[in-house]
């Protein structure tokens, strides 16, 4: 049970949030992701967080001079603040024409196989309105969501990103593998971010040093012999985005 004074946090950082949202959704789409793009890009990288993306770009690319590593990290947070903003508006993007699939034949060709399928991406561009391009062409995603602490924004979030997994989406819980796999086993559609830190999977070569990752996918493939495809998702101006979508 919650604490009262956790309570109270959590209602306090709720009406923040709040009005944090009124204010985003009250602006046109472009207008507020250029904005909190351009507020990312400058506090971010005042904080801790920015000298840990520059050591860590230093170790992908070490030919690279200090003022290119700059370029990329400040380039990051800018797409973060963007996509935050975006958030409060994914329902318009999502039933607008802002995202150009480039290969919408093949992606209906994949669909029209029997079964269930595994979709893999990483955190590209703003990635939660990648099942949007994909939900277009009769794919049905169903995926996982990492729980938000405060339970009140949590809440919200839930409720403004569900329509778009259309095969259901599953609190990051132990449970959650087994959802993705009866989904597929019933010829669901399973879409997974393979790009997160996983310190109890597997250590995979990356730039040359190891990262924990995730072996779900591989696992998936291995128990139920679904066919697996990458999604690749690239931010264009003005709140546009181009998905493309191949088979592995």
């Amino acid at each position: 049970m919650q604490s009262y004074s956790k309570r109270i946090r959590y209602r306090v950082e709720y009406a923040v949030f709040l009005s944090v949202a009124a204010i985003f959704r009250a602006l046109p789409v472009e207008t507020a992701s250029a904005i909190s793009g351009w507020l990312w890009r400058h506090i971010a990288s005042r904080t801790s967080r920015h000298k840990r993306a520059l050591n860590n770009l230093a170790l992908a690319f070490p030919d690279k001079a200090l003022a290119a590593r700059e370029v990329i990290a400040h380039d990051m947070w800018e797409n973060l603040g963007r996509t935050f903003a975006e958030a409060f508006h994914l329902r318009e993007i999502a039933t607008s024409d802002r995202i150009f699939v480039e290969n919408a034949a093949e992606i209906e060709g994949f669909n029209q196989k029997a079964g269930g399928k595994l979709y893999c991406s990483g955190h590209f561009a703003n990635w939660e309105l990648i099942v949007a391009g994909m939900g277009r062409h009769g794919i049905k995603p169903m995926a996982i969501y990492q729980i938000v602490k405060n339970p009140l924004v949590d809440a919200y979030l839930l409720k403004e990103r569900t329509f778009l997994y259309t095969g259901g989406l599953f609190p990051k819980d132990n449970q959650a593998a087994r959802h993705l796999i009866r989904g597929a086993r019933n010829g669901a559609d399973a879409a997974v971010l393979v790009d997160l830190r996983d310190h109890s999977g597997v250590s995979v070569d990356f730039f040359g040093r190891p990262a924990p990752s995730s072996p779900f996918p591989a696992l998936m493939v291995q128990m139920l012999d679904v066919p697996v495809y990458m999604c690749s998702f690239v931010r264009e101006a003005n709140v546009r985005f181009r998905l493309n979508i191949q088979p592995i």
